[in-house]
């Protein structure tokens, strides 16, 4: 079972609910360890000092803000602690909003809200109140010295809290070169389009969906281990980019034979 990141409680106007918070996704891409390539030794990444040309324990390490180029301001364990705001320990609802109005590229890591013992009845009213309404709970608050933006959904049985991106955070699309001055399409590129999109279209069901790239690197693990020999890497022949138009009539005609085959 994963272990809780966040203690604290949910404030909802005068109601005040205890929670407990969950990762809601798990990791699980495959790891390469970085190696001294002459006698393949896992290298060691150590907090060292330039100016007192030593490796510094845990104790001796503190934060610091640069202020400028070179003027670093330090800053202790317990001055931090002086500014705690109050969603530290307590995340404040401030508003509700439809789930529409939030853009996709504000959501950034998502985790399972869980009420503590005696909040739940106050949890599950405040997670129906959420579902019948269809609408987000947005607030504060702090988690690993930051403190976000949340927005809260029902989700399943719980609550599911997404940590939300600050608006400077966002890159705005007008600012890349390459979106501007886009060609219009025809409207027999989108009446082609619009067909292909509909013969591809259906239910999204997750399961079909692998890792391939780890599969193939387990597999490449497996092999070196065993000391089997690898094929030497095919070399992709480069082609010239297909005429728009000939590649949605040759991809709408291969999706109409796929759904007649049944493939």
């Amino acid at each position: 079972m994963p272990r809780a990141i966040f203690t604290g409680s949910l404030s909802f106007g005068l109601v005040n609910i205890p929670i407990k918070i969950y990762p809601a996704t798990r990791s699980r891409g495959t790891a390469l360890r970085t190696l001294h390539a002459s006698c393949h030794t896992p290298l060691q990444h150590k907090r060292w000092c330039p100016s007192c040309g030593r490796e510094v324990p845990q104790e001796e390490v503190e934060h610091g803000f640069e202020l400028s180029k070179g003027k670093i301001i330090p800053i202790k364990e317990e001055e931090l602690s002086l500014i705690q705001p109050k969603s530290a320990k307590t995340i404040e609802i401030l508003a509700f909003v439809d789930p529409a109005s939030l853009d996709p590229l504000y959501p950034e890591s998502h985790y399972h809200v869980v009420p503590r013992e005696g909040g739940e009845r106050a949890f599950s009213l405040f997670r129906e109140v959420l579902s019948l309404a269809n609408k987000l709970a947005v607030g504060k608050m702090t988690m690993r010295a930051r403190e976000y933006v949340v927005a809260l959904r029902s989700y399943r049985e719980g609550l599911l809290l997404s940590t939300l991106h600050y608006r400077n955070e966002l890159v705005d699309p007008s600012e890349l070169k390459e979106l501007q001055n886009l060609p219009p399409s025809s409207e027999r590129e989108r009446e082609l389009a619009r067909k292909l999109l509909e013969s591809l279209s259906g239910e999204f069901r997750p399961e079909e969906y692998r890792d391939t790239f780890r599969e193939a690197l387990l597999e490449l693990v497996r092999r070196k281990a065993e000391g089997e020999p690898l094929a030497a890497p095919r070399e992709e022949k480069r082609e010239a980019p297909p005429d728009l138009m000939k590649a949605l009539e040759a991809s709408l005609a291969a999706a109409r034979e796929k759904r007649k085959t049944g493939t």
